[in-house]
């Protein structure tokens, strides 16, 4: 009769329930693995299949990518830096053959809409995926303005757009842009709906102006940029109105703070 030694059947029952008996220090991550086995999950986004096998969750590998990835050279930025490329191309493309044939125009035009496009998605993708880094951060606005100051420098130039529209529009993007750095000890002024329509407007109506538009067309793309105009006057006044009142409350938020640390 053979058997297996005492010593050896000890050891084997010892693995055993080494094999099944959890750690110490594992007790805790197994209960909350339980849990969110339970609950369908796991802390990763993972998900069990069929067979009960955790599997990613979809777009989680994308949005932990993002994440962990948000450098300089990430896909918003990169919509950016094509944006400032786009400037010299797009004032080559207006300018080409005296600035006046309707084939250059078209190819200028269609720059500056990729241009205004790219506008959308770079700053969607960065809040989206939390890509937002300090180099996007002064980028993008640099790049709004000068696709958008590159057209109305050249359609003036060129004697298509007064030069007072031009100074309008430049003036209040200049002077906004400056008055948020001024309160930004204060507060941030947030982009309204009409600052949102005010940019659609501009795009809409300057890149009716590159367009060789004639007849009725022409007569339209006038009221669209008195539109904008419009909509630029009244915005610029309505976020220098907040910068006062965001001054006057961080004035006075300040000087609460500072009676109650002497008191």
């Amino acid at each position: 009769m053979t058997g297996v030694p005492a010593s050896a059947a000890g050891g084997s029952a010892r693995a055993e329930g080494a094999a099944t008996s959890p750690a110490p220090g594992a007790s805790a991550a197994t209960d909350v693995s339980a849990a969110a086995a339970e609950m369908g999950t796991d802390l990763t986004g993972a998900t069990p299949d069929e067979q009960g096998t955790l599997r990613p969750a979809r777009g989680g590998k994308i949005a932990a990518a993002a994440v962990n990835q948000a450098s300089v050279w990430n896909v918003a930025n990169l919509l950016t830096m094509l944006r400032l490329l786009l400037v010299p191309g797009f004032v080559a493309l207006m300018l080409a053959d005296g600035g006046y044939d309707p084939a250059w125009r078209a190819f200028a035009w269609a720059a500056f809409a990729i241009a205004m496009i790219t506008d959308l998605f770079d700053g969607h993708l960065a809040r989206t995926y939390n890509l937002v880094t300090d180099f996007g951060k002064i980028a993008d606005p640099i790049a709004d303005k000068a696709i958008m100051g590159a057209a109305l420098i050249c359609l003036s130039a060129l004697g298509d757009l007064p030069w007072w529209v031009t100074g309008v529009i430049l003036g209040r993007e200049l002077g906004i842009t400056l008055l948020r750095f001024l309160v930004i000890r204060y507060g941030v002024i947030p982009a309204s709906r009409g600052g949102k329509l005010k940019t659609l407007t501009q795009g809409v109506a300057v890149g009716m102006y590159i367009l060789a538009l004639t007849g009725w067309l022409a007569t339209l793309r006038w009221w669209v940029m008195a539109a904008a105009v419009v909509l630029t006057v009244v915005t610029g006044l309505d976020y220098v109105r907040q910068a006062i009142v965001l001054r006057r409350q961080g004035i006075a938020e300040h000087r609460v703070a500072s009676e109650e640390t002497r008191a």
